[in-house]
């Protein structure tokens, strides 16, 4: 199973937890396709047929990569938000026993899309615990769920793309981003010039931010950005989390998406937002 080059020592320490794995597992940082992948390799893990789990070659291994195992039960918040008749329909399959010798494996992606109603019914599901059926949990940061949810998790996190500071050019934009933000100036001249945004330069960008924002709930600010961050309070910090989200959505999109207006709407959506009623 494929496992992203910088997250071989979340894949590590889920093949120490598969011995006695967690009812829930939460995945949290990364980006959305690294924290997918390693859910999948979860699943793979723990009903792997082969003599060295997960070998990515026996019938169990493929069928979680193509999605399609009969005690995988994936639910992609991602494609739209899961609702609380999503999570009822669980309830019959959980009294069930796994179809095969493995472990059944539910995974929420992108689980920051679990309704409230949804997130509080599977609470309830968890109420009843069973040795045949554990949760996954996959989200950009922890805050973005239900607290009770976090506390039932163990949690893992996985490795942020690389800090701004080792990146001066990236290090230049995530300043004049705040300044931006600060003043509404200046920005637009550095976005317009033909050819200074790529794509892996925008999501660089946006994940960078996720971070210090995450950072900053968390009361560990690192760095200049997160001292600037430090002056908004939680209302406003949570509508920048939730405009990072839908801007790192835009960058993921499978169709040709233009970087700069992305980071265009991020820039003015944002610089509205924190002048708005906390």
């Amino acid at each position: 199973m494929h496992v992203p080059q910088r997250q071989t020592r979340i894949a590590d320490l889920l093949r120490r937890l598969a011995a006695a794995p967690p009812q829930v597992l939460l995945l949290e940082g990364g980006d959305a396709a690294e924290r997918e992948a390693l859910g999948l390799f979860w699943a793979a893990l723990l009903n792997c047929a082969g003599p060295e789990a997960p070998c990515g070659a026996c019938r169990s291994c493929v069928q979680v990569r193509d999605r399609v195992h009969p005690d995988l039960v994936l639910f992609d918040g991602g494609q739209d938000k899961i609702k609380i008749e999503d999570v009822r329909e669980l309830r019959p399959l959980l009294g069930q026993a796994p179809r095969g010798d493995g472990t059944r494996v539910v995974i929420f992606h992108e689980a920051q899309e679990l309704t409230p109603q949804a997130a509080n019914a599977l609470l309830k599901s968890l109420e009843e615990p069973s040795r045949s059926t554990v949760f996954a949990l996959l989200a950009p940061q922890r805050e973005w769920l239900l607290p009770t949810l976090v506390s039932r998790s163990w949690t893992l996190t996985l490795a942020w793309p690389g800090e701004p500071g080792a990146d001066p050019a990236l290090g230049e934009w995530l300043d004049a981003l705040m300044e931006f933000w600060r003043t509404g100036r200046g920005w637009f001249r550095r976005t317009g010039v033909k050819g200074a945004v790529d794509k892996h330069l925008a999501m660089a960008l946006v994940l960078a931010l996720q971070r210090e924002v995450v950072h900053t709930l968390r009361g560990q600010p690192q760095g200049p950005v997160a001292q600037g961050l430090l002056k908004l309070t939680p209302g406003r910090l949570k509508r920048l989390d939730l405009a990072l989200a839908h801007a790192q959505d835009a960058l993921s999109l499978p169709t040709p998406v233009n970087p700069a207006l992305v980071l265009d709407w991020l820039a003015t959506h944002v610089h509205k937002a924190l002048r708005a009623p906390a």
